[in-house]
């Protein structure tokens, strides 16, 4: 007799890395630097490397965090520029692929439907679609390890609200997420509503060069904490004329960059009302007099509740201040065929309304539908392990990064902490690697900024716990004893 047809075995590989963006481009790499011949392949549900840096094509798209903590800290950031635009960013990310061979790790138009951990095979099962999402074919790899760096935020939609009357407007509306090629704003008159680091990036960009708007006025519902950013990095420039190696000039300025955020973040949480008049008075040196501080500058929150923006060279301060950009602080009670008409009963004329209005949480790790030996996973029923693991996940892990400072500096040390696992597990014949919470551990949010697109999407997030390792301080210095330097076999991980 002859045995039936089988399938072929789907393929494996040791680290199947979701998403190309800078945090998993910087796993790829790094995993293929420090623990070779480990196979290693990038899923990728868009045509193109780098995520957010190759998706987002407004106006001004730049960081808010300085380069120098932005960039990977094994790859320097070759410049002096301490915000920078989106395509030097894009194009460090492809420098970085290049250099390290992971530009043939990835594989794009996969995106990730369905993950099953087997513990009996110490592996996962990872179902995707190739092209079409809709009507694309399906492909199965299995791994041995499993890691989402697919980010927090769908790429498809950004955060849109309805307004009464917006089907009466005759004008353009835009959302930065999806921002037309051939949009001519030149000469327009612009509104841009909201107050995150995407509206306090397209002002000055909309209302300065060849092509600025007419006038761009900014709308916002609530006030944000702003400061001034110097363009070039003060440290990193001193440095280069003193004629320091390149090495020296990063690490440099790098180091200055995170003690710099984490005093200041220490400082605001523990004398808010201290740091508030700090920001105030700072604020004030780069504004008119006829432009009201406490109304458009004051948020009702604490610094660091919500994110602070960062504007580099004070661009936005000098769009308002040079009458090419006004802001209103306000709420829109209609839009009408010209505009919007705001609960004070004032009437704003725009040809052209951006709604940088935020963006939208997906489901946590991309939306994936999770398995665990054979039982559905809830995600928001598990505990977040140094905010890189989930109790009772095996072989899993994520990046998410700082909410306070750079988020590269978070995915480095998540990065660091799975190389020293691998190595670890490589060195003992380990398989699994499987938290365990004690019942003394209390749950609690693992993201603590009150801003908009976390609270509506909070219910749908792992918790952290009350103690570490089950909780991080979102402090880099003490985050790198706890994930860089604690040991691997910690009592709570188990091993086997």
């Amino acid at each position: 007799m002859t045995n039936p047809a089988r399938e072929p075995a789907a393929e494996h590989v040791d680290v199947l890395i979701i998403g190309a963006g800078l945090s998993g481009v910087g796993a790829a790499a790094q995993i293929q630097e420090r623990v070779p011949g480990k196979k290693v392949v990038v899923l990728e549900s868009r045509e193109s490397m780098g995520g957010t840096w190759d998706l987002f094509r407004y106006p001004g798209i730049r960081s808010d965090s300085d380069m120098f903590t932005f960039g990977y800290k094994w790859r320097p950031w070759k410049s002096d520029v301490a915000l920078a635009d989106g395509p030097l960013i894009r194009e460090y990310i492809h420098t970085v692929a290049r250099e390290y061979d992971v530009d043939g790790l990835v594989r794009y138009r996969h995106r990730v439907l369905s993950a099953s951990w087997d513990s009996s095979e110490a592996r996962w099962t990872v179902v995707a679609v190739v092209g079409d999402p809709d009507a694309g074919e399906t492909v199965t790899l299995t791994a041995s390890f499993l890691w989402s760096c697919a980010g927090y935020y769908k790429y498809e939609e950004g955060f849109q609200p309805v307004w009464p009357g917006m089907e009466d407007y005759e004008g353009t509306v835009v959302h930065p997420q999806h921002w037309p090629e051939d949009l001519d704003y030149s000469g327009k008159r612009v509104l841009v509503i909201g107050s995150g680091a995407t509206a306090v990036t397209l002002v000055p960009a909309m209302s300065k060069g060849e092509g600025a708007a007419e006038h761009v006025t900014m709308l916002q519902r609530t006030p944000t904490y702003i400061l001034n950013k110097a363009r070039r990095d003060p440290i990193a420039r001193l440095l280069t004329k003193w004629r320091m190696p390149e090495k020296v000039v990063y690490q440099g300025a790098r180091w200055a960059n995170v003690l710099m955020a984490v005093g200041f973040y220490k400082f605001s949480i523990r004398w808010p009302e201290r740091a508030k008049a700090m920001i105030r008075k700072e604020v004030a040196k780069q504004l008119p007099d006829d432009i009201d501080i406490d109304e458009h500058f004051t948020p009702p929150y604490n610094p660091w509740e919500q994110r602070l923006c960062f504007v580099p060279g004070g661009d936005l301060f000098k769009a308002f201040s040079s009458g090419r950009a006004s802001i209103v602080t306000d709420t829109i009670e209609t839009f009408t065929p010209t505009g919007v008409r705001l609960t004070s009963g004032e009437e704003i004329d725009a040809d052209i309304v951006v709604t940088a209005t935020g963006f939208t949480m997906q489901l946590p790790f991309g939306g994936i539908d999770f398995q665990v030996d054979g039982e559905p996973l809830d995600l928001a029923s598990r505990l977040a392990y140094k905010a890189l693991m989930l109790s009772g996940v095996p072989n899993f892990f994520f990046t998410l990064g700082y909410t306070n400072a750079s988020w590269t500096l978070k995915a480095d040390l998540v990065i660091d902490y799975v190389v020293r696992l691998l190595q670890h597990m490589g060195e003992h014949g380990y398989r699994i690697a499987d938290p365990e919470p004690d019942r003394s551990v209390r749950r609690q949010p693992l993201m603590l900024l009150n801003s908009g697109y976390i609270k509506r999407s909070a219910h749908l997030l792992p918790s952290e716990g009350d103690k570490a390792p089950w909780k991080l301080d979102q402090n880099y210095l003490v985050d790198r004893r706890v994930i860089q330097r604690a040991p691997i076999d910690d009592g709570v991980l188990r091993l086997k």
